[in-house]
């Protein structure tokens, strides 16, 4: 299969960028009224060329002016090789120097140097600004590079131009990329009788006509209406071809240059990015924490503040981790690369590699975070998948979700996850949705419910346990019942915790009298055993009560739940032996007249409606006693044995 390769320009502002493009496709990539009066070009550029050695291969045309290096760094993405254009009679320019940067950075691995304008400058020039180059190239990946020698206004190179480009192309090892299609997107605009339609270099996966799409990350859908490359009506489009997409019943204002055309769901918007940033040696100042920088990043820029997480500030050359807080929301996977430029005076200052798309805020000098940022730097699979997992926390993740954050096929990522569970570094809690967490995150939920538990025994010892519900929220992650139920079940299966119905226990609680509450036990059993029918309410018992209300009705709850005590209602307790007493009374009274007045109950109890009352209601509400009109029976069915 022929390799889907993009050429990208680079290079000073009038160094003949568009002339030498024009020379090897026929087309002119300088298409607005604006740009072919100034003579510059402003906007990207395309076009596309034909090489019997190499096939069909996309170029992309870049400004070459300061003021439009952010159009550049956009056409910069997914290029593959690029031609870095020279001219002869002025040599190497502050961008020549910039735009090399900017291709270093981006990783770009291939291409040639075009020296132009050669029909300006005498033979022993020509030698002179060939050394200049080679030394410039140095330690680059130009270093050792063929320059070509081209004239656009003669025609002399054209022809060894493109054979240049093929034998280049020919060497090109096409990069490994995710399954999960994603195209940046460079350009937006409406063709009459078609609607809206968005240009890019399609960097990853396939995707067809007739399939849902969504632009990141304003969150809105679409459909396929129709593909083309190079102008040419597609079915399908693959990684690594300039596509157009004819988006149906999409406004035109929905859509901008920046954002980034995937499928459904799969994309993860974030303000915040974990980051390998390299500093070019070339700057003149050091590169600070909480620096205010332009981020670039596929086709978008965005402003952000650089924090270094392990340094105050790094020095021109080196290298290091760090987060970055953006002001609007950046769609990327671990393993994107990104160039920064300065606030002002704008400049390319750094740039290097996307760690994870959608990390937690960290606290700096951190030595397990610095150590997970390496991991994720040395782009292993497995390590990489693991830590994307751990850092997921109690959320958890799947692989569909993992294809989201990561530029890996969606087979490695599978066989990556699958080395995870088999060593229990993650583990699946919910397999209808194939979701996991790491075996370190579900370790820390399992102690810290175990902590809370034992907390709260101690804290109530005479209540049986917590009730789900409040566990869930005192256990931050534990919110999500599918987890929640996997951790409570893992943990009963291995005998640390009893699960009764909505009560958790830990497997050792059982409900006892604490030392301070024995003597509340003590005092309160004597105070309601001498009251007899007329116990104190719960307020007037804790009068003469030591410890709190909470302690009082504690062990109120645990007499009542041994027996000792009867609770007739929400605050008032009888003694048993007083409750059986009165009971055996009123039983013997309806055995004996069929019914039980309550004037009759007054006058056999010499009690007070503020016990006579709520008594009978206590009899009528255990089934002992049924109420017909003013008067008591017995139940039929229960005779209040």
């Amino acid at each position: 299969m022929t390799k889907q390769l993009i050429l990208g320009t680079a290079g000073h502002i009038d160094h003949g960028k568009t002339s030498l493009i024009r020379a090897l496709t026929g087309i002119d990539t300088d298409r607005l009224k604006e740009e072919k009066a100034r003579g510059i070009t402003i906007e990207l550029g395309f076009a596309h060329m034909d090489l019997p050695e190499a096939g069909r291969i996309g170029v992309v045309d870049v400004p070459g002016h300061e003021k439009f290096v952010r159009h550049m760094v956009a056409g910069a993405t997914g290029v593959d090789l690029v031609a870095l254009v020279i001219a002869a009679d002025e040599g190497i320019m502050p961008q020549t120097r910039e735009h090399l940067e900017i291709c270093q950075l981006l990783d770009v691995r291939s291409g040639l140097i075009v020296l132009t304008k050669i029909d300006l400058a005498e033979p022993d020039w020509l030698d002179l600004v060939e050394e200049d180059i080679r030394e410039f190239t140095a330690g680059t990946f130009l270093d050792g590079a063929p320059i070509v020698h081209f004239s656009a206004v003669t025609g002399q190179g054209s022809d060894e131009v493109k054979k240049t480009i093929a034998l280049v192309a020919g060497q090109v090892i096409e990069r490994e990329t995710g399954s999960l299609f994603r195209m940046p997107l460079d350009r937006v605009f409406t063709m009459k009788g078609f609607g809206t339609v968005v240009t890019g270099t399609a960097i990853s996966g396939r995707l067809t006509v007739g399939e849902t799409v969504e632009i990141y990350p304003v969150r809105v859908t679409s459909k396929v209406r129709g593909l083309q490359v190079h102008n040419e009506s597609v079915t399908e489009v693959a990684a690594g071809l300039r596509t157009a997409i004819n988006l149906q019943s999409l406004e035109r204002d929905d859509v901008e240059r920046g954002q980034v055309l995937s499928l459904p769901d799969v994309l993860h918007p974030s303000r915040r990015l974990d980051l390998w940033v390299r500093h070019l040696s070339s700057h003149d100042r050091p590169l600070k924490n909480r620096a205010q920088v332009r981020f670039h990043v596929g086709t978008a820029e965005n402003l952000g503040r650089i924090i270094l997480l392990d340094r105050e500030e790094m020095a021109p050359g080196q290298a290091g981790p760090a987060q970055i807080v953006l002001e609007k929301e950046s769609v990327c996977l671990a393993g994107d690369r990104f160039v920064l430029r300065s606030y002002s005076p704008v400049r390319t200052i750094a740039g290097g590699e996307v760690l994870n798309p959608l990390p937690f805020r960290h606290k700096r000098f951190q030595e397990k975070t610095l150590a997970d940022l390496a991991i994720l730097k040395e782009r292993h699979p497995e390590k990489s998948i693991q830590v994307l997992i751990d850092s997921a926390g109690p959320a958890g993740v799947s692989a569909a979700e993992l294809a989201g954050l990561i530029d890996l096929p969606a087979k490695q990522i599978k066989t990556a996850l699958n080395q995870s569970l088999s060593k229990r570094a993650a583990i699946t809690y919910d397999k209808d949705q194939g979701r996991v967490i790491g075996g370190q995150t579900f370790d820390q939920l399992a102690a810290r419910v175990k902590e809370i538990l034992a907390d709260f025994h101690r804290q109530y010892p005479l209540r049986p346990g917590l009730v789900k519900e409040e566990l869930k929220t005192r256990v931050p992650g534990l919110a999500e019942v599918k987890l929640l139920t996997f951790v409570l079940e893992r943990l009963s299966a291995s005998g640390d915790i009893v699960l009764e119905r909505e009560v958790v226990r830990l497997s050792g609680h059982k409900p006892k009298l604490a030392d301070e509450d024995k003597e509340i036990e003590s005092k309160m059993l004597g105070l309601l055993e001498k009251a007899g029918l007329t116990p104190p309410y719960l307020k007037e018992l804790a009068v003469d009560l030591p410890g709190s209300p909470d302690r009082h009705k504690e062990v109120l709850e645990h007499l009542a739940k041994q027996g000792v005590l009867v609770k007739v209602k929400s605050d008032l307790y009888f003694h048993r032996d007083a409750l059986d007493k009165v009971w055996a009374q009123a039983k013997a009274e309806i055995q004996s007249a069929g019914e039980m007045t309550t004037p009759r109950f007054k006058e056999m109890t010499n009690l007070s409606r503020k016990y006579l009352i709520p008594l009978l209601e206590f009899f009528d509400a255990k089934g002992w006693t049924i109420r017909v009109g003013d008067k008591r029976v017995l139940r039929s069915d229960k005779s209040g044995a």
